[in-house]
């Protein structure tokens, strides 16, 4: 292997946000409000960079991938 990787495309990173919720990413989507758009496009409410009832909707590998 020669160390370059290709990222898979269509990886939905929008929905990567820290343990509590809060959009702390959003700088990396060419917009201070792209992240919250993409979220709220899927249906999310977000408030204050923050994704509301977020543990309603938090993913749980352990619980998940069984």
């Amino acid at each position: 292997m020669n160390g370059s990787h290709k990222m898979p495309e269509n990886i939905p990173a929008h929905r990567v946000v820290n343990r509590t919720g809060l959009l702390t990413g959003k700088h990396h989507f060419g917009g201070p409000e792209v992240m919250k758009q993409l979220l709220e496009s899927e249906g999310n409410i977000v408030e204050n960079d923050r994704v509301v009832n977020f543990k309603t909707k938090f993913w749980k590998p352990a619980e998940n991938l069984r």
